[in-house]
């Protein structure tokens, strides 16, 4: 399995067919830098983000919008922009590196390995807190069946952990304002400084 080519431009770019089948497998490179505000952890790259080699990058998926509307961003950024969170503060990693058509086809194991990955990344780079998009990922990865959304008792490393939807289009039970809502909690407790307040929602 190896990186995707990044496209270099900041053309939007679609997929063929082709290249969408080929991009199965690959990974897509890590926005990280030391001592971030929040890293943002998504289960698994898309074939559509393997694809062009940038995060959230299929059309109908909501996170870069939240992201802006929670107040993380100035202006709302494309996936093709996503260097620019780091000045922000924010990062994107994923739990399992390698790109599938959907994320049912990632086991049980593949995300208990990624939380020990996420764990070598948060020791490296020691970010404020990490964010999972997920909770149902979240729940197998860190053995917590009963998780729920928001801030999580434990931490990872030294960093706080919370947890928040999958921002999918597919992901029909949020729709973008409960999104914008739950990642704005999130915003408000980084600026606080209180990243770990009792998680609230299932």
């Amino acid at each position: 399995m190896g990186e995707v080519e990044r496209l270099t431009d900041r053309t939007p770019f679609k997929p063929s067919r082709t290249q969408l089948t080929s991009a199965a497998g690959k990974r897509v490179p890590d926005v990280i830098a030391p001592h971030l505000r929040v890293l943002f952890c998504g289960i698994n790259p898309g074939l559509y983000s393997a694809a062009t080699g940038y995060h959230f990058a299929r059309p109908g998926n909501r996170f870069w919008r939240a992201l802006h509307g929670a107040g993380f961003t100035q202006r709302l950024l494309s996936p093709w922009e996503e260097p620019a969170l780091l000045k922000c503060g924010c990062g994107v990693t994923n739990l399992v590196a390698r790109a599938t058509a959907s994320a049912d086809e990632i086991d049980a194991a593949e995300l208990v390995s990624g939380r020990r990955r996420l764990l070598s990344k948060v020791r490296r780079y020691a970010p404020a807190c990490v964010a999972v998009l997920g909770v149902g990922a979240y729940r197998i990865a860190f053995g917590r069946p009963a998780a729920a959304l928001g801030g999580q008792p434990e931490k990872l490393g030294n960093a706080g952990l919370w947890v928040l939807p999958n921002p999918s289009g597919l992901n029909a039970h949020y729709q973008l304002a409960e999104l914008v809502a739950l990642l704005r909690e999130l915003r408000d407790a980084l600026c606080c400084g209180e990243v770990r307040p009792r998680s609230r929602r299932k």
